[in-house]
This record gives C-alpha cells, sequence and structure tokens, in this order.
C-alpha cells in the first residue's frame, strides 16, 4: 500500500499555531479560500527536501500555486510574524527556530588562488586586445 507524502507532515496542534497567522495575512479579495494547511505543508516540504518548486509531489497541488501562495505570504511578512511569536513563547528551543540556513562553500580557485579568476581574466584581456583581421577567415582580397 503506497503512503501519501502529504499525510500527517503537520500535526493538528502545529496548524492551530500556524492557522492564526495565516488567516490574518489573508487578503479579502472573494477568491475562494484553498487548502493553506495543504499549502503550507508544501511549502515546508520543500524547505526540509531542498528540491526545486517543480518536483513538488502533486498531492500538495500545482507547484506553481503553491509557490505563489509562498511568495505572497512572504511579502506579507508571514515568516517574521512566525518567528517572533515563536521566539517570545519559548515553546521551541532557540536551536529549532531556523527556517533556513545557506551554507555554500567556493571552490579555492574562486578566490583568486594561483591558476584561477585572475588567470582566466588576464587571459581574456590578452584575447581580445589582440589585431583582428576578417580577411583570413573569409578567403577573400584584403583591399
Amino acid at each position: 500500500m503506497e503512503t501519501s507524502v502529504a499525510r500527517n507532515l503537520m500535526s493538528n496542534d502545529e496548524w492551530a499555531f500556524f492557522e492564526r497567522f495565516i488567516l490574518a495575512v489573508r487578503s479579502p479579495n472573494g477568491r475562494k479560500p484553498t487548502n493553506h494547511r495543504l499549502v503550507l505543508d508544501g511549502i515546508f516540504w520543500i524547505a526540509r527536501t531542498g528540491s526545486p518548486w517543480r518536483n513538488l509531489p502533486e498531492e500538495f497541488g500545482k507547484w506553481s500555486s503553491v509557490y505563489r501562495q509562498f511568495r505572497r505570504w512572504t511579502l506579507a511578512g508571514l515568516w517574521e510574524q512566525i518567528l517572533e511569536a515563536l521566539n517570545e513563547s519559548r515553546i521551541v528551543p532557540d536551536a529549532l527556530q531556523m527556517i533556513d540556513s545557506t551554507v555554500v562553500r567556493a571552490h579555492h580557485q574562486a578566490a583568486g588562488a594561483k591558476g584561477g579568476l585572475r588567470a582566466k581574466v588576464s587571459a581574456a584581456r590578452e584575447v581580445a586586445s589582440r589585431p583582428r583581421s576578417i580577411c583570413g577567415s573569409m578567403r577573400q582580397a584584403c583591399p
């Protein structure tokens, strides 16, 4: 029996915590409300797996709709409000309140080490400064 990816991702207590923030930033534009719990689960799935938005499993809804809602919530300051409430409540240890922390290590050549970027830039400048002639490539006599 196949298990659903979206099933049991967020507990009812967790959803009760997040729901009040989501309802507070919701714009009353007359649209039919979406399943915000499923959308939030999809956003958390992306954050947890690091997958591209297009790889979001279909059971969360269309990836573009989930992304659009994520973007709206980001612009509305939802994530900052949630983190502020978590900090004030002291219900979650500080170490667990990080939503995303990305560390990118650059290759040693990116810092300009021997044979790195400086050598490539110098080589490109040298090639660019050479005189150019179109006569040889067109196999015609130059005037």
